[in-house]
């Protein structure tokens, strides 16, 4: 039997995050403007742009699938967006594309299933992404336009019985009581993701690989290459700051809940992309890569409270790769909500403030922007690792319905 294929990640790039806000409303977000297909076009091409620098050996026919992920696939992010944006960033006709919705998982998806094709030796080049334009479409978007649309939905009254319609504020508010969790953890969770941000964005750490987005709508020009979802003040006053998010409402659970917008994700717009190949195509390029991946699971949990599957997905992923949790210098867990965060750092055996988490920045700071975030903070981890010349990262997420993933890289 041959032996698995040695697979590396070239390179990886996103967007600026920007403020979620509706389409034309004067106070949206600096992408609200934006189209998602010229957004996530815009970040493959600069992703492609920049590893053709690299190498210019490097031929874009090679590429044997685009893989994105995307929850709202409506709009312009439906009707299989990653092929239609894989053709606008100039990718060969050749290569295939293909959308996945696996909720917030959706972009690490497209990873860990690219990373077990060039494994199994099905191509050599894999562009991975994924887009998220939460100004147009939010969460449910897909149902809601049905519904009004007057389209006859014909839901199984047995959906309740499963657990699919207990919203994740919800069960975050249910795994807090369940652990024991106060108001102050979790809003002492948030600071530390938005300090990690602020210190990671002052460094420049966050700019390497942005890529600028241009573009015009209703006759004027708009420019994104920014995040605009950091706050100073955490770093600068966090008193001040811990004083201003005790005073946010618990909207899951109004009557002496604990979850709120301070200790939870933002709502956001971004893309992200990174280029995966098979160790030996790299060095036949003459590439540097980041890192190397080694490890990947996912594992299905309950259905409520929904957000600890990442939990024996990490378990899955470490022993896969012959790692434990004293191995990894980077712990790059989604910050949907901080409440499972916390769990997790009990199950797995790290600290609940462990400073190896999210280094810089995670989604309480920076935004969820679901299809997309799996890329966007898979890249940031990669990066980090190879600036910090780390040993491992791991990184954990979860999804609704009770679905977790997590994938490990390695230097190389």
């Amino acid at each position: 039997m041959a032996s698995l294929r040695e697979v590396v990640v070239v390179d990886a790039v996103r967007s600026a995050i920007g403020k979620s806000g509706r389409k034309g409303m004067e106070k949206g977000g600096q992408l609200c403007q934006a189209s998602a297909q010229d957004l996530l076009a815009n970040t493959m091409k600069g992703l492609l742009d920049r590893v053709k620098a690299k190498a210019p050996g490097f031929d874009p026919i090679e590429i044997e699938d685009v893989a994105v992920g995307c929850l709202s696939q409506i709009g312009e992010q439906g009707g299989n967006i990653a092929r239609i944006a894989a053709l606008l960033a100039g990718i060969p006709k050749e290569a295939c594309g293909h959308t996945i919705n696996q909720y917030c998982n959706a972009g690490l998806r497209a990873v860990n299933n690219s990373v077990r094709s060039i494994r199994c030796g099905d191509g050599d080049v894999f562009v991975c992404a994924g887009v998220e334009l939460m100004s147009h479409y939010g969460m449910g978007s897909d149902i809601q336009v049905a519904m009004q649309a007057q389209y006859p939905i014909r839901f199984t009254p047995r959906i309740g019985e499963i657990g699919m319609t207990v919203p994740q504020g919800v069960c975050a508010e249910i795994i807090s009581e369940q652990y024991g969790h106060t108001r102050e953890d979790l809003d002492r969770f948030g600071l530390m993701s938005m300090q990690s941000a602020v210190k990671a964005r002052r460094a420049g750490w966050h700019d390497d690989h942005i890529i600028p987005f241009e573009w015009e709508w209703d006759g004027q020009t708009y420019r994104a290459e920014k995040d605009e979802t950091i706050r100073d003040k955490a770093l600068d006053d966090p008193d001040g700051y811990m004083a201003d998010v005790a005073k946010l409402k618990a909207p899951f659970k109004p009557d002496g809940g604990i979850v709120t917008a301070g200790n939870s994700s933002q709502i956001v717009d971004g893309a992200a992309a990174v280029l995966l190949m098979s160790a030996d195509k790299a060095e036949a390029l003459g590439l540097e890569p980041l890192c190397k991946i080694t490890g990947c699971a996912e594992s299905g949990g309950d259905p409520v409270p929904m957000l600890l599957a990442p939990i024996p997905a990490c378990r899955k992923a470490m022993a896969r790769s012959g790692r434990t949790i004293d191995d990894m210098d980077i712990l790059e867990p989604n910050e949907a909500f901080a409440s499972p965060l916390l769990v997790f750092a009990k199950e797995l055996g790290y600290d609940t403030f462990d400073p190896r988490q999210n280094p810089t920045g995670g989604a309480i700071a920076m935004g969820h922007p679901i299809g997309a975030s799996g890329v966007v903070y898979f890249g940031e981890m990669c990066h980090h690792l190879k600036r910090t010349k780390g040993r491992a990262g791991m990184q954990m997420m979860c999804g609704g319905g009770g679905i977790g993933i997590a994938t490990i890289i390695e230097a190389v």
